[in-house]
């Protein structure tokens, strides 16, 4: 029976490694997909500071409660200090999670520049450049007595995150087209990278530039809103979809089938997931700064907490109390400590449950 199985084992682990993993690898290695879930990987310092601003600002305290214990008279004091602070406890949270398509603008078209091995600043920033131009329209604003010019966070936030992540990897792809067909500015040699490499983008940033706020003026010609409103308005299906129960089991599925097959799960769903999460985290920030129900289910990581994860303190519950093999109860002891913080691979690996269908 062993050998029946080894057999087994061998051919079906061969059948992986001829369709399966190749597959799966193409994917996860696909250059755009990577650098949109890389470039918002880099954002959690981000979203952190602004989640830790909004909490200061909001504290989760009625507003009828009364200091009649210890405890409640510490909230109610949180409650009436965050108050009279609300401008500059929120100020962060505003430059953050407010303003986050900016960050993602940046991370991701980062993301691309280093798979092109192109320089990083100077095409960021000409990214950053587009996407301003054709989300942050400034206005005037009256502020006393005086008019303000200022830039709206309406298309700055979680209704801009798509555009964002569009218009870096398409301002990148044009720049990168123009610097492969030499239609840059080439200065001499000798003059030092770091002075040369601006020039180099000068001709691609202003074709991008300009064709990208006359794709807009005809597109708020055309149908009524710009690039961002038809943006938001396509990805919209997608973002509702993932709201549903069936969608996000089929997602845990997928994510757990992908282990199954000795894939990286995270890896390979976190492709779609995470610019979906990160947007769910931010309109969740949106909503809470502005005193209304929450709207996204599946926001940050909270499917991973609640998920996938915690799914395997159970199975070290399981492995240590009703397990006969030794050594399994001593990888189940082990791995106990980090995942009660999340921490998995000790478990996933050990015992193992990573292409395994025989024992997993």
């Amino acid at each position: 029976m062993e050998t029946t199985n080894k057999g087994f084992m061998a051919k079906f682990q061969e059948l992986l490694e001829k369709y399966v993993v190749p597959v799966a690898t193409k994917i996860s290695q696909q250059k755009h997909l990577a650098s949109v879930r890389d470039g918002l990987t880099v954002l959690v310092p981000v979203t952190i500071i602004g989640g830790f601003a909004i909490l200061l600002a909001q504290p989760p305290v009625n507003a009828t409660m009364q200091p009649t214990n210890f405890f409640f008279s510490f909230l109610c004091m949180w409650r009436d200090w965050a108050a009279a602070n609300a401008g500059t406890l929120l100020t962060p949270y505003y430059l953050t999670i407010g303003a986050i398509s900016i960050y993602v603008v940046l991370g991701v078209s980062y993301q691309l520049c280093k798979t092109y091995k192109m320089d990083a600043i100077s095409n960021v920033i000409s990214a950053l450049l587009v996407f301003l131009c054709i989300s942050g329209v400034p206005q005037a604003f009256a502020s006393g007595e005086t008019s303000v010019t200022a830039i709206p966070l309406t298309n700055l936030g979680a209704s801009g995150m798509f555009t964002a992540i569009v218009i870096a990897l398409a301002v990148i792809e044009i720049n990168h087209l123009f610097i492969k067909k030499n239609l840059v500015i080439k200065l001499p040699s000798s003059v030092p990278p770091n002075v040369a490499a601006p020039f180099n983008v000068l001709i691609p940033g202003i074709f991008n530039l300009i064709f990208f706020m006359v794709l807009n003026i005809l597109c708020t010609s055309a149908f009524g809103t710009g690039i961002p409103g038809l943006i938001y308005a396509a990805f919209q299906p997608l973002i509702s979809a993932t709201g549903s129960l069936p969608s996000i089991l089929l997602i845990n599925v997928l994510m757990t089938t992908f282990w199954f097959f000795g894939i990286h799960g995270g890896n390979m769903v976190g492709i779609v997931t995470t610019p979906l999460t990160t947007l769910g985290l931010t309109l969740n920030a949106e909503a809470y700064a502005a005193g209304k129900e929450l709207p996204s289910i599946f926001a940050g990581a909270v499917n991973g907490v609640y998920g996938g994860w915690i799914s395997y303190f159970a199975v070290v519950i399981v492995v240590i109390v009703f397990c006969k093999s030794s050594q399994a109860k001593s990888i189940g002891k082990i791995a106990s400590v980090p995942a009660f913080f999340n921490i998995n691979e000790p478990l996933i690996f050990g015992l193992p449950t990573v292409l395994n269908p025989l024992h997993s």
